[in-house]
């Protein structure tokens, strides 16, 4: 495990047993640590697997991944690694020798460490939706991300305590300039919410500025940092075969402070990958391998994850399809492969839906079913996610909040011991009965069973004269009440001026270039 909680790191006014994690508001269970207690499952054969390894080292030892970056190839070169131009091509031992230094699990820190969990083992974490250009919520329909909806996405992420760790910009704010974007939208997050941090590679200066920022929050010295991972950073793979400079700055950047790096190709089976999702996970399977040798290249022992975001698409129209069979099997796959290699995994709970409607439902649970069953530590994208990541919703966001609860109670251990075998309260009931009234039940009804937000489950009649409300219905009003109830944390005395003096300096100073 990486890092301690030291007085330091107090920044919000007190420690975990001085203060609740979770928030007031809908009724939900409270902020918790999630660990899988199943086995994940296998889709294919140990063989089977070796071969996908196997094909995957070939791949990266004959064609080669290319690398956009000076400083990349040099450092390449200089371990060993065949450059011709922009082309690298790793000998397998390499690769295994780089991939074999990288941490099994760690602890990533929380701007407030209450909200600190651990990646890697059976320890399962859930995020929020990210990313997105587009907000649609029922009052006003589909629109272009701002501010405000930023806001209120991310007062939702810090209002639901199932979800543990923001994904990026759950709606990207394009109303603010993109020169000065990651400051105002980073010190949103810091201010609005806790939890813990993801910052996008977009250059040098916007990762190192954002790197300081919570710093500044978290209440770290410089030295400090290379023993606390408090950013996560979502490394994508221009599939097929290609790290362009963006991403490969990430990495130098954060791998070098010992931040935490997702390195995630993005496969899509038919379109920037072979056909087959055997044929998709051997060119995924190269390009996460190289990617992580490369974190390890720049500091080993640094924190990574495998991720996995392999999918198809629709033949008839080239769009990504998102909770198909195919991207339960390649999830489930990708789980297999890190495993193999022993390193946490990512996946996501995503899917292609344009509306909240059966298709949204049926998409995320396949999504998020072969997530968890393929051994997923980490799942982005776990609440708010449509329309193939085009659009982020509010109803949705606290659906797949309910779906995610029932996914963290399904995974408690079930409990067989004399108590729970409950032979006296079968004794006193005997045939006929009903249970309601014994002791057994009354000692445990409060903690029997999860109660959702959103489901309805009176008869008929009384849901009919009630309005006869739908899921979207009940979804609306409870994000009405989660951001009614919403309550800002609090900063420590001084944390505030010191971000808002960082913040403000870097905006008076321009934030960063641009090119429009």
């Amino acid at each position: 495990m990486t890092g301690t909680v030291g007085p330091r790191e107090r920044r919000r006014g007190g420690s975990r047993r001085e203060r609740s994690a979770e928030q007031t508001g809908p009724s939900q269970p409270p902020w918790n640590l999630h660990q899988r207690r199943i086995e994940p499952t296998k889709v294919v054969s140990e063989d089977e697997l070796e071969s996908i390894h196997l094909a995957s080292l070939e791949v990266l030892r004959d064609i080669g991944i290319d690398f956009l970056h000076p400083r990349a190839l040099k450092m390449w070169t200089e371990a060993g690694a065949s450059v011709d131009d922009q082309r690298v091509r790793f000998d397998p031992e390499l690769i295994l020798d780089f991939i074999s230094s990288a941490p099994a699990e760690f602890t990533m820190h929380a701007p407030d460490p209450r909200f600190d969990f651990e990646v890697g083992g059976d320890h399962v974490v859930f995020g929020s939706v990210a990313s997105a250009p587009n907000f649609a919520d029922r009052a006003g329909g589909r629109r272009s991300g701002n501010r405000h909806d930023f806001q209120t996405l991310v007062k939702l992420c810090q209002s639901l305590n199932i979800i543990q760790t923001h994904g990026g910009y759950p709606v990207e704010p394009i109303d603010i300039h993109p020169s000065i974007r990651h400051l105002e939208a980073t010190r949103d997050i810091l201010t609005l919410t806790g939890k813990a941090v993801n910052v996008y590679s977009l250059g040098a200066q916007r990762n190192t500025d954002c790197l300081e920022m919570v710093r500044i929050v978290r209440g770290l010295s410089q030295d400090e940092i290379d023993t606390h991972p408090i950013v996560h950073s979502v490394i994508n793979v221009s599939s097929p075969l290609r790290l362009d400079v963006s991403m490969l700055e990430g990495i130098l950047q954060y791998s070098s402070r010992n931040q935490v790096i997702i390195l995630t190709p993005f496969t899509l089976a038919g379109a920037m990958a072979p056909v087959t999702i055997a044929g998709a996970v051997v060119q995924q399977n190269a390009e996460a391998l190289a990617g992580i040798a490369f974190t390890q290249l720049v500091r080993r022992g640094s924190p990574v994850l495998y991720g996995g975001f392999t999918s198809n698409v629709d033949m008839r129209s080239g769009a990504p399809a998102f909770g198909t069979p195919e991207y339960m099997q390649s999830a489930m796959l990708g789980g297999q492969l890190a495993r193999r290699y022993g390193l946490p995994y990512r996946s996501s709970n995503v899917c292609a839906a344009n509306a909240i409607d059966t298709q949204a439902g049926y998409e995320s649970v396949f999504s998020l079913w072969g997530a968890i069953m393929g051994g997923a530590n980490l799942i982005y994208h776990g609440a708010g996610w449509m329309e193939g990541g085009l659009h982020a919703s509010p109803e949705k966001m606290v659906i797949d909040a309910d779906l995610l609860q029932m996914v963290a109670t399904f995974l408690q251990p079930l409990v067989v011991d004399d108590a729970a075998l409950g032979l006296d309260a079968i004794a006193e009931v005997g045939p006929g009965g009903h249970f309601f009234g014994t002791q057994h039940t009354q000692d445990r009804y409060r903690d029997a069973f999860y109660s959702p937000m959103i489901s309805d489950w009176r008869n008929y009649e009384s849901w009919q004269e009630a309005g006869s409300p739908t899921a979207l219905d009940h979804a609306q009003r409870v994000v009405d009440d989660l951001l009614t109830h919403y309550e800002a944390p609090t900063l420590a005395p001084g944390v505030r001026e010191e971000l808002d003096d960082f913040v403000d300096r870097r905006i008076a100073e321009g934030g960063v270039a641009t090119d429009y």
